[in-house]
């Protein structure tokens, strides 16, 4: 049961909420909009900077590091200075490192600029998401969720596009610049339209709980992104961290449970929604990210799509989504939001597995078609999932309760990044070596087959061409695979959902 008396805050209307909510809606776009952006243009960092493709890669995980590390301390200290003076403290750090990050000539400087932008940037999301129930009644929390849902997935869907027509036409230094005109919008807006909210009670902060879950978070942040690059467990750096990560937590978990001011109040896990929406927000971080791994390069290395042309088939999801969202939140007024989630799973599932079903010959029309439903699957599972995860939760806990759902969503995000590279760098292995012991000249195949000339056992020039067939081929099955795992594991999750409270029963409660 929620007392509604906590809920004390201004709540405007017309056209000043929208003006607000779009407002709300750019903070987040500048985060994950920039980590999209920047994947894309590592490559051409590499060369700029002189650095090898293993350190170049230290400008994405200094980044998401302390993004990792720092999201559990705005939502703690909110309580203390207030969202407002926070978010906008957030934004101005994130544009001015982020520019830093722009003008940097070797890197060390462009590694330095990126931590301290991840600590600004972790701040963006969990501040905002509170900031926009604070604004809207209980009953609406799907619509604000909605329009939130076409920032946060704007990103990771138009990123890759823009960032590489960008780097491709212009230079990777316009990737940074690019945040200052979005942030300074987004600044100005908030300045100027978000009401700063009445004094929460305010709660002394637990230095030591922040030491230990940030000790975790970094551990596990360098074992998600590192891992592949460091072959797991069998590099003692990553047990050692794996080690020190699972000590850490422990000591967490004690000190949560123990002190009388925790910094994550435990208060928060009794909400079952709250609970088992952390673990679908998980899995949507998994999916999305984990299949922006996949479809992109699948595109190109099979399909012989270009990057920008991929890009721009990857932009079909992202319409399907925005679609959605506009009727998504609306919808889950008179149908259960259980049933949104539901179905928006399904759909995932299904969407995936077709992917499964494309050969090297990929049709246009049918790959867009199935991006664009995906991307209404995506709505419908994130977006209902968001709603019910907060719908029962006291405002007067939002704010640590939003930290730890961003927190949680970007461990996620790693760990679809993480599983899906390492399960199709394996998998290629693994069916490079079965193909490669059926090429033989005593196979009937072989023998009795249409072989094409340039396929000489003879020759090296033969040899080389055989071996990037069986490569293209073995990686080809990987994709297979990996597509079919990521549906599975969407349908085994499925369960959950029936876990979760219908809000609209409780919407009157308190």
């Amino acid at each position: 049961m929620v007392a509604q008396a906590a809920e004390t805050e201004f709540r405007p209307s017309g056209l000043r909420l929208k003006l607000i909510t779009i407002a709300l809606i750019l903070a987040p776009l500048l985060q994950v909009f920039d980590t999209s952006l920047i994947s894309i243009a590592l490559r051409h960092m590499q060369g700029s900077l002189s650095a090898t493709q293993d350190q170049i890669a230290w400008v994405l995980t200094s980044y998401l590091i302390a993004l990792a590390v720092m999201t559990p301390l705005w939502g703690a200290v909110s309580s203390i200075f207030g969202r407002k003076p926070l978010l906008l403290l957030s934004i101005v750090g994130f544009i001015v490192f982020s520019l830093l990050s722009g003008t940097s000539d070797t890197l060390t400087e462009i590694v330095i600029y990126r931590f301290v932008q991840g600590m600004f940037g972790a701040a963006l999301i969990p501040l905002s998401q509170s900031s926009l129930l604070s604004i809207y009644p209980r009953e609406d929390f799907g619509i604000a969720m909605g329009w939130w849902g076409v920032g946060i997935m704007f990103g990771p869907v138009f990123g890759p596009t823009l960032g590489g027509y960008i780097t491709e036409y212009f230079n990777w230094r316009w990737v940074f610049y690019l945040n200052l005109p979005i942030g300074l919008m987004a600044f100005v807006m908030i300045a100027l339209l978000v009401p700063r909210p009445g004094n929460n009670k305010k709660r002394e902060f637990n230095y030591f709980g922040f030491v230990m879950l940030a000790i975790t978070v970094g551990s596990l942040q360098f074992i998600l992104d590192r891992g592949e690059r460091l072959d797991w467990f069998s590099s003692p750096t990553i047990i050692v961290l794996a080690l020190v990560a699972a000590g850490a937590l422990w000591v967490f978990l004690v000190n949560s449970l123990t002190s009388k001011v925790p910094l994550v109040d435990p208060l928060i896990f009794r909400d079952t929604n709250y609970v088992f929406g952390i673990i679908l927000r998980i899995l949507f971080g998994v999916m999305l990210f984990g299949s922006l791994v996949l479809i992109p390069p699948f595109l190109q290395n099979q399909g012989g799509y270009p990057m920008i042309d991929s890009g721009i088939i990857m932009a079909a999801r992202g319409a399907g989504a925005m679609f959605a969202a506009l009727f998504v939140g609306h919808l889950m007024k008179i149908i259960d939001p259980r049933i949104v989630i539901s179905f928006g799973m399904t759909l995932c599932a299904l969407t995936m597995w077709q992917f499964s079903n494309y050969t090297q010959d990929i049709n246009l029309t049918s790959v867009l078609i199935n991006n664009f439903l995906q991307g209404i699957a995506l709505s419908c599972f994130v977006i209902p999932v968001n709603t019910i995860a907060f719908s029962t939760m006291a405002s007067e806990q939002r704010d640590a309760g939003t930290a730890f759902y961003s927190l949680l969503n970007n461990m996620g995000r790693s760990l679809g990044i993480a599983l899906f590279a390492s399960y199709l760098a394996r998998n290629t292995q693994a069916a490079h070596s079965v193909l490669s012991e059926l090429i033989t000249p005593f196979g009937d195949g072989w023998r009795h087959g249409i072989v094409p000339e340039a396929w000489d056992m003879t020759s090296i020039s033969g040899l080389r061409a055989i071996n990037r067939m069986v490569t293209q081929q073995a990686e080809l099955i990987a994709y297979i695979d990996d597509f079919r795992l990521l549906a599975i594991i969407i349908v085994v999750c499925l369960p959950a959902v029936l876990l979760m409270r219908n809000p609209l029963r409780e919407k009157r409660m308190g």
